[in-house]
């Protein structure tokens, strides 16, 4: 029997990515009283006034059911300043569909807020911590006292019963700080820590982002902590953080010291792929290694929506690919020539077209789109080499170089 192309094996779990995602972000809303100094959606205070409504929203709801997508989550701008909030979540669960909200630490996310969202069947709560001091969080969130607030909504959300996973974005304004922020996350009792790698979109900036040999001292840095912390760590947008750790497995086994099965995290996607229900395993190994097998990439396996119904393969990959008030959900998905060429590995330009490892990494596409133009173009922040690369073809740097000065970001 003939072997069957890995861009065609169904994901882990099941999921063929090419009929449905293993994860849907909805951007409830772009309204939000923070100002990130990263924020993808450049998010403003007002609500737009074309978001879609409570019945659209629904409808939505209806379709991620149809298509059981195992993830769903509400972000934004704020999920809080939707006032329906609390009864879309009691819509999805009443479809059996698993909800996590990302909040943001405002004078919105009460101890009411958070356990009624509990009461109406919230699976998670993914809150933003960048710094383990209020100085460096607060001034990265734009708002004095969030760093406060956002440790005492965490203290909330465990009274509730609510697991907590928190999302760090790496920049060079807190990449000295993790250390200190694990060691903090131990003692918050969260169930896992989501690294996210910066894409310049909206409101991110080319100066913030990191060199594609920091990219792998960080990796270092991610994988050191992943061997002892009591709680699971993935990237977003670092999918070549599974390339390293499938190095450094292979590397231990072949040592005679390795975990076995510790080339693990990693293998998530934007605003949180591992929304996963269910108590961390005993060891870190264990705990940490489907995340190197769910091949989850920008429009593979991931889909989001904006606050206007627009579909893209992510909320940092700002192609439209089609809206739900036009077209089914699950069309735009397996049709829209933007996903199903983001799902044929065959189609990866330069490095990435040749790395033996494209299957289960693939470079962000949308930090190839943010940097480049070219959604197919290859990983701007990864040194690897290939194995039937010529380095004479390696334009990345002249390239990466060129557009830091022309300042050319993309913006949804």
């Amino acid at each position: 029997m003939p072997m069957q192309p890995m861009n065609q094996i169904p994901a882990r779990g099941g999921i063929d990515y090419d009929e449905s995602p293993f994860l849907a972000i909805w951007e409830v809303t772009q309204s939000c009283d923070l100002a990130c100094k990263h924020c993808r959606a450049a998010a403003q205070p007002i609500p737009h006034p074309d978001e879609l409504t409570h019945e659209e929203g629904k409808a939505l709801i209806d379709q991620i059911a149809a298509m059981h997508i195992p993830i769903f989550v509400f972000t934004g701008g704020d999920p809080l300043k939707r006032k329906d909030l609390f009864d879309l979540i009691r819509y999805a669960a009443g479809k059996d569909v698993h909800v996590a909200v990302t909040p943001s630490a405002t004078s919105l996310l009460t101890r009411e807020a958070i356990f009624k969202m509990k009461e109406a069947g919230l699976v998670r709560l993914g809150i933003s911590l960048d710094g383990s001091t209020p100085e460096i969080h607060d001034a990265f969130r734009g708002l004095p006292g969030a760093w406060a607030r956002t440790i005492q909504a965490i203290g909330w959300a465990n009274e509730a019963g609510i697991p907590i996973q928190v999302h760090t974005t790496v920049s060079r304004h807190n990449v000295d700080d993790l250390d200190n922020l694990c060691e903090l996350f131990e003692k918050l009792a969260i169930v896992m820590w989501n690294v996210f790698f910066l894409v310049p979109v909206g409101r991110g900036q080319l100066d913030d982002l990191l060199s594609g040999e920091e990219f792998e001292q960080v990796f270092g840095k991610i994988y050191e902590l992943s061997r002892r912390a009591n709680f699971q760590i993935k990237t977003t947008e670092a999918m070549h953080y599974r390339r390293y750790l499938l190095q450094h497995n292979l590397e231990e086994r072949r040592m005679g010291h390795g975990a076995g099965n510790g080339a693990g995290h990693g293998g998530g996607h934007p605003h949180g792929a591992a929304y996963e229900a269910g108590a961390p395993t005993a060891d870190a190994a264990t705990r940490n290694h489907s995340w190197a097998t769910r091949r989850v990439n920008d429009g593979k396996g991931f889909v989001f929506i904006s606050h206007v119904g627009n579909v893209y393969p992510s909320g940092f990959l700002p192609i439209h690919a089609g809206n739900v008030r036009e077209t089914p959900l699950g069309e735009i998905y397996r049709n829209a020539p933007i996903f199903k060429a983001l799902r044929d590995t065959g189609r990866l330009e330069g490095k990435c077209g040749a790395c033996e490892f494209k299957e289960i990494c693939g470079g962000s596409r949308a930090r190839a789109y943010a940097l480049t133009g070219d959604p197919l173009a290859q990983e701007p922040c990864c040194i690897y080499q290939p194995k039937n690369w010529d380095p004479e073809l390696d334009t990345q740097a002249e390239t990466f170089r060129h557009l830091a000065q022309a300042r050319q970001l993309v913006t949804l």
